[in-house]
């Protein structure tokens, strides 16, 4: 398991990836290079004996996770899984921590709505610098074990793939996710590899990765449909207040 420094706890930037992860100008999802993303996280939880994955998440410091609060049962026993590959062997890689459950954190103006869909697990990934917004066709990359069609199995190998960001204006449009979308959300399109809590991983003009979305929800109609891009909860300024009074409090 590689282990990650923290630069900053109000904006922390990404490491070098040990292995830096290939980002073809491609949508359609592939298979990540082994150790390319090493802030990505399987979240897993405990039934009749066997551990089971349910979302992906990112590791923001040495022992904080940020993933989907959807993703949160409070009833559900968790363990977090850090330099997980593949999900159906056993890697000496993969390290597993065992979060209290008083460790587990829903924002608190979450709703069923998906809004706020922010949770923390208390146990590198960075928060981009205040105010930053992206471009249209901003090139960013989603990565996770999540279902390639509705009808496939979960993948057993970390995917990634191409997510070009879709501005608010175009996002908002009525033909679009119209009022759906507020500003605590940021819209991407493509094929959807990752899964539900899933980093949204953009690379900043110095070359250093942040991390600026966790995966939400995408269209009923399915993955890639046509102007309904995957919604993802935004990492942003308003979050560095709440994120650093959790981390301090906790």
């Amino acid at each position: 398991f590689l282990a990650i420094c923290c630069l900053s706890i109000l904006i922390l930037k990404l490491p070098t990836p040990p292995t830096e992860p290939d980002t073809p100008r491609v949508v359609n999802g592939v298979e990540a290079r082994p150790n390319s993303w090493p802030w990505q996280i399987s979240l897993q939880y405990g039934r009749n004996g066997d551990c089971r994955h349910t979302c992906g998440g990112a590791l923001i410091a040495t022992s904080w996770v940020m993933t989907a609060a959807h993703c949160i049962d409070l009833n559900l026993n968790y363990r977090v899984v850090v330099g997980k590959y593949d999900l159906a062997e056993a890697e000496p890689s993969a390290k597993a921590y065992f979060p209290a459950r008083k460790g587990i954190i829903v924002h608190k103006h979450y709703n069923p709505v998906l809004l706020n869909d922010i949770a923390m697990i208390k146990l590198l990934a960075c928060v981009p610098a205040p105010r930053t917004i992206l471009s249209n066709h901003y090139p960013c990359y989603i990565t996770g074990w999540g279902r390639l069609t509705s009808e496939s199995p979960v993948p057993r190998p970390l995917q990634q793939a191409l997510m070009p960001v879709v501005n608010h204006e175009t996002c908002t449009q009525s033909d679009w996710w119209g009022v759906s979308i507020r500003s605590s959300m940021v819209c991407a399109g493509g094929d959807r590899v990752g899964d539900s809590g899933g980093p949204l991983n953009c690379k900043n003009s110095a070359g250093v990765w942040e991390l600026h979305g966790i995966a939400g929800f995408v269209s009923g109609n399915g993955c890639n449909y046509i102007k309904k891009p995957s919604v993802f909860a935004r990492v942003r300024t308003h979050h560095h207040t709440s994120l650093h009074k959790t981390m301090m409090n906790n």
